[in-house]
């Protein structure tokens, strides 16, 4: 399914992850995510779509520190000054993910979808995201609300309209 931007009317009523395919598609550019807080969710609406295959390259669930260092390149140094839900991590992770089979974006992702694992200074619903483009990396944190699946939802959903714009 080759979705047309000539009509504007179709693109804006389009799901995130139709956009995400159109601007992929009709830019000739590739795509890897590594998620942790939303297991996977991503790559899941993403290749619902058929023929995602031809811009979405790589999707890694880190969900273990270990996991982002080992395969992503987080040096353990960012978990213990930062923690594994910060800025610095979601952004060694988009770039780490991007290097892996040298695509033209990386996403990365990392939060708390509780209902447990938060702190004072981190709670329930609090989301790092970025995505990394050559040398530039943008990241946004996000404090989404709602149970463990709504969390997960509304992060998922969030990224993707980062990679649309």
């Amino acid at each position: 399914m080759v979705f047309n931007s000539s009509n504007p009317s179709i693109f804006n009523s389009m799901h995130p992850e139709q956009k995400v395919f159109e601007k992929f598609i009709r830019n000739g550019q590739t795509l890897a995510i590594a998620e942790s807080c939303t297991g996977g969710l991503m790559g899941d609406l993403l290749t619902n779509i058929p023929g995602a295959s031809t811009f979405f390259l790589l999707g890694v669930v880190a969900y273990d520190n270990a996991a982002k260092s080992r395969i992503l390149g987080v040096p353990s140094a960012l978990f213990k000054k930062y923690g594994a839900v910060s800025a610095p991590v979601a952004k060694v992770m988009a770039q780490g993910v991007r290097k892996i089979l040298e695509t033209d974006y990386g996403l990365g992702l990392t939060g708390i979808a509780g209902p447990g694992g938060a702190s004072k200074d981190k709670p329930v619903g609090l989301v790092f995201i970025a995505v990394s483009k050559g040398s530039k990396t943008i990241v946004k944190k996000f404090l989404f609300k709602g149970t463990r699946l709504a969390i997960k939802k509304q992060a998922a959903q969030t990224a993707l309209k980062m990679l649309a714009k």
